[in-house]
């Protein structure tokens, strides 16, 4: 190395250390008055021109706040040699004194000379060209995302492979377009904290032009502040101070400014990509992990930030116009003159929706919402494998059961999968509503008979068969009654009910066979939640359904558990909620969460009764199990099983109920703590034991504005139901028991 350096530098080298670095070998160079930094690189003729246009630019840039190529005895700035009988690239560079942006204090003033810095050198790299660079296409290129979306299966953890889908996806969706409307130009592309150096205070120098790109100019504050934001807990407002310095000598448009958040979530993608790839293909180097951990902390920082609270904050700091969507109050006059009232809206301060991501959904006025209510969009909202699915289906082949194609088969066997072997013909509907109506219908067509028993609270559905099952509805005071042919049995419920012992469930079950001698000697089916929902989250008590349903089939009935609410793992324990009963019920509903938010639904039942539909008129619906449905429906039960859900549901069920039962310890309003999984009732009482529906409410709407989605449920709508999307975490149910805390101290005291 030395005879290197003295042969074509005429260097007498007193030290050489080997640098870290990604892909090529660099050296710091020592001599009696100078320091140099040495770069060598495996020879390859693209590799030589880009390492030629680098060069190029460098020179051009000149002065002292960038490296200066230092030619060689034969005059060139990149030079070949024979290196133990191999080609090799290499070059030198002048050594720029200064501490890295990394290992200095921050400051906004510091912040703000960076953004300074950059817009001054990127001034210059407007007015130079190179077409080696303009026609560069590689991975660290963040106009070119999609080259690292191979590197996302690299990602061992499926909740960060995940996670940097979700904004691959983003990307695709929001920047991809955007692109050519963006003005382009040289960037250096790489200003991250440890490229980045410091004196006194400020920004005075860059090093490391390896990833120079012609890109939108945009990219370059993306870059740059991905990196200094990392660690920081007000990553936006530090971003600000980058954007204000940037802003004085280059002026960004209101378009280039709200793409960051999208850009900067697509840089930190980039990075972690890269290194789980390069991890993969070199496991020892330590240095492309250096950032890593960081650049992970920070996506999922992000992921909490609504976007449109990103840009305002952006905005704000360069002193660009906000706009403001109309208030919410407007917005649902405009909604009432189409839609009419009878179709609610949740809250008493009604909230307008914008974006959501897994568990948290983004207003259209900047706020982030934790939704530890929304039991639809099962595996989370916006959920990047199901939206793919859903997307390259439907740009496929969207058609009915009418004819033949092999996702209905596919998506048939995995969900018959999920359940006992005697469960194993499948009907596809559009909802859970439909589905509980041919519920009906099949055990009526199999029994001969209309007589059905129903569970009080119970709901099934919004068609006229729904409404008649329903007890929640039909009892209603403005509801249509009971029919003759509907038999009510009292709810099993051990907190409020009749029976609160340990054989609670043989006593109520004894009782609703009782009440089967109102029918005489015949019933159609008896249907009924695991948990029910409606009534106020209550777990049927055990035994009830072991007792019971022998008495349903005695009497020719079948037994119809509608899973609508409590199936596909939601209950942690099992993936069915008439499996927690030691049962197997003969036809079961499900819906809402089968298609994370997709119209979907379905009745499974047995080869007998479908046998016995099967001589009736024909089964047929337009949408039903149709190839985007089927899709949607497959990458649910997929991402249930790579993420393991359903545990994640216990564990993560078990600690908020854990959380809760502490808090009762210090409030009495929290008469009981219920449910399994994350589907989870806390009772709300008064200082006489009795259902307190204004306290629940007022904490419902208390975390409302606290940006935390909760509801109430129950007949005195005094129970707080917490059903989350099943990604929901423990430091999720922190903040949840957290503000409750507060909102009681602050109501009740302690």
């Amino acid at each position: 190395m030395k005879e290197i350096l003295k042969t074509y530098y005429g260097i007498e080298a007193t030290e050489i250390k080997k640098l870290d670095g990604y892909d090529n070998v660099n050296y710091l160079v020592k001599s009696d008055d100078s320091k140099y930094i040495f770069k060598t690189y495996a020879y390859n003729t693209e590799i030589c021109d880009l390492v030629v246009a680098e060069s190029e630019i460098l020179t051009s840039l000149g002065n002292g706040r960038f490296p200066i190529p230092i030619k060689s005895t034969k005059g060139n700035a990149v030079q070949i040699i024979d290196y133990n009988g191999k080609k090799r690239i290499i070059r030198l560079l002048t050594f720029l004194e200064g501490i890295f942006l990394a290992e200095v204090s921050h400051t906004s003033e510091l912040f703000e000379s960076f953004g300074y810095f950059l817009a001054e050198m990127d001034q210059q790299l407007l007015n130079l060209k190179n077409y080696v660079i303009k026609s560069r296409k590689f991975e660290w290129d963040l106009q070119h995302l999609y080259l690292i979306e191979p590197f996302i299966q690299d990602i061992p953890n499926p909740n960060h492979r995940k996670l940097v889908a979700y904004f691959v996806q983003q990307y695709r969706e929001l920047i991809v377009p955007a692109i050519p409307l963006l003005r382009k130009s040289l960037i250096h592309n790489d200003a991250n904290d440890r490229n980045v150096l410091v004196t006194d205070g400020k920004v005075t120098g860059i090093i490391d032009f390896g990833d120079i790109a012609y890109a939108p100019l945009i990219n370059e504050l993306a870059v740059a502040i991905t990196y200094a934001i990392m660690g920081k807990n007000d990553p936006l407002n530090w971003a600000g101070y980058v954007l204000k310095g940037f802003h004085k000598t280059i002026p960004l448009t209101p378009e280039e400014t709200d793409l960051l958040y999208y850009l900067i979530a697509g840089r930190l993608c980039l990075s972690v990509c890269n290194a789980a790839h390069s991890k993969k293909l070199d496991p020892g180097n330590s240095y492309i992990s250096v950032s890593e951990q960081s650049a992970w902390a920070l996506l999922h920082q992000w992921m909490e930030i609504n976007p449109i609270h990103s840009s305002k904050v952006f905005r704000e700091s360069i002193g660009l116009q906000v706009q403001n969507s109309e208030p919410v109050e407007q917005k649902i006059a405009l909604r009432h003159r189409f839609i009419s009232p009878v179709v609610s809206v949740s809250y008493s301060k009604p909230i307008y929706m914008e974006r959501a991501a897994f568990q948290y959904m983004y207003d259209g006025y900047g706020h982030t919402f934790l939704d530890a209510y929304n039991n639809i969009p099962h595996v989370g909202h916006m959920h990047p494998r199901v939206v793919e699915a859903g997307q390259k289906q439907m740009a496929k082949l969207n058609t009915n059961t009418r004819y033949v194609y092999d996702l209905l088969q596919m998506y048939s066997e995995k969900l018959l999968s999920k359940f006992p072997s005697k469960l194993n013909k499948v009907f596809f509907v559009n909802s859970g509503s439909a589905a509980s109506d041919l519920a009906i219908r099949l055990a009526r067509h199999h029994t001969k008979c209309d007589n059905i028993m129903v569970m009080e609270h119970g709901y099934h559905g919004h068609t006229m068969t729904g409404i008649e099952i329903s007890d929640y509805k039909f009892s209603n005071k403005k509801g249509p009654g009971q029919k003759p042919w509907i038999l009510k049995t009292p709810i099993p419920d051990t907190y409020w009910g009749k029976y609160q012992n340990d054989g609670a469930g043989m006593e109520y079950a004894r009782d609703a066979a009782g009440l089967l001698g109102h029918f005489g000697e015949k019933v159609a089916a008896f249907i009924a939640e695991p948990i029910v929902g409606c009534g106020g989250q209550v777990a049927l008590a055990p035994g009830y359904l072991k007792n019971l349903y022998p008495v349903i089939r005695a009497q020719g009935g079948v037994c119809i558990s509608d899973e609508v609410q409590t199936g596909f793992g939601r209950l942690g324990s099992h993936f069915w909620g008439f499996e927690m009963h030691d049962v197997v019920s003969d036809i079961v509903v499900l819906g809402k969460p089968m298609g994370n938010g997709h119209p979907l639904g379905a009745v499974v039942t047995t080869e007998e009764i479908a046998g016995s539909f099967e001589k009736g008129v024909e089964f047929f619906s337009s949408f039903g199990g149709n190839p985007v449905s089927c899709a949607i429906g497959l990458a649910v039960l997929e991402v249930l099983e790579e993420e393991q859900l359903q545990q994640h549901a216990m564990e993560v069920g078990q600690y908020f109920m854990s959380l809760m039962y502490a808090l009762q310890k210090d409030f009495t309003c929290i008469g009981d703590v219920r449910g399994s999984g994350l589907f989870l009732g806390f009772e709300i009482v008064d200082e006489a034991g009795k259902q307190n529906t204004a306290l629940a409410a007022h904490i419902k709407n208390e975390l409302r504005h606290r940006h935390i989605l909760i509801s109430t449920d129950g007949p005195y709508d005094n129970v707080l139901k917490s059903k989350p999307p099943l990604c929901f975490d423990k430091p999720n149910a922190e903040r949840v028991v957290e503000n409750i805390f507060d909102i009681l101290r602050d109501r009740v005291g302690k």
